[in-house]
């Protein structure tokens, strides 16, 4: 299946989608994505780890996973562009259909975006359009909001500003700290990111109009 084209549709919904996680750091949701495929709660397949940390712990994971690897360092590229372009053509070599970002600090430029068309999804800790971009957790408590929570949504070339596919709020407690309030809503990231997952693989998701996502909640194609 070409990228941007739609799992579980066409010529190419007997194919299982590939996908490729994007991580930064710890990699808890990489892990919880894996483990869902292998239980038989994720159609599609992890068939890469993206990371721009070479030292980075989900390299760990990825290793005791048996999940192949590209790992990469931004410095050694002249530009956000050019190593794009090369994860690109490792994307295509392992015939990814979908990106999962999962704790991926970087910007993403044109070169994915295009590449890869509404086949770039991001878990973000707060309701979306609230509080986009860095330290989410701690703009909610300092704006007093009484819920939060986590999205799931499209990447565009906005900050956080791409459809929404699915999101679940977490109640602000009255003596909540940012790390607290973080652990909460870290918990119920994995569930509904796996969720939002399975929909994609299922071909139950679409765009209408760039800006909003309908889901398709008939009987499993």
């Amino acid at each position: 299946m070409p990228p941007g084209r739609h799992p579980g549709s066409g010529a190419g919904a007997a194919r299982r989608p590939r996908i490729a996680v994007f991580a930064s750091g710890n990699g808890s949701n990489f892990q919880a994505l894996v483990e869902a495929e292998r239980a038989g709660l994720l159609d599609g397949h992890i068939g890469l780890l993206v990371c721009d940390k070479p030292q980075a712990r989900v390299i760990e994971r990825a290793a005791r996973l048996d999940v192949p690897v590209f790992s990469f360092r931004p410095r050694d590229y002249a530009s956000r562009e050019d190593y794009e372009a090369e994860i690109v053509s490792r994307l295509r070599e392992h015939q990814i259909d979908l990106i999962v970002l999962a704790g991926y600090m970087r910007i993403v430029t044109p070169v994915l975006l295009e590449a890869y068309p509404e086949r770039i999804v991001n878990i973000h800790p707060s309701l979306l359009p609230a509080f986009p971009g860095l330290h989410a957790v701690r703009q909610a408590l300092e704006h007093g909001v009484k819920v939060t929570g986590a999205t799931v949504h499209f990447v565009d070339g906005g900050m956080d500003t791409g459809p929404i596919i699915a999101q679940r709020a977490v109640e602000v407690l009255e003596d909540d700290t940012e790390e607290t309030l973080a652990d909460r809503i870290h918990a119920i990231e994995h569930e509904l990111y796996r969720e939002a997952v399975q929909l994609i693989c299922e071909g139950r998701v679409r765009v209408v109009d760039g800006k909003r996502v309908e889901i398709d909640r008939t009987a499993r194609r």
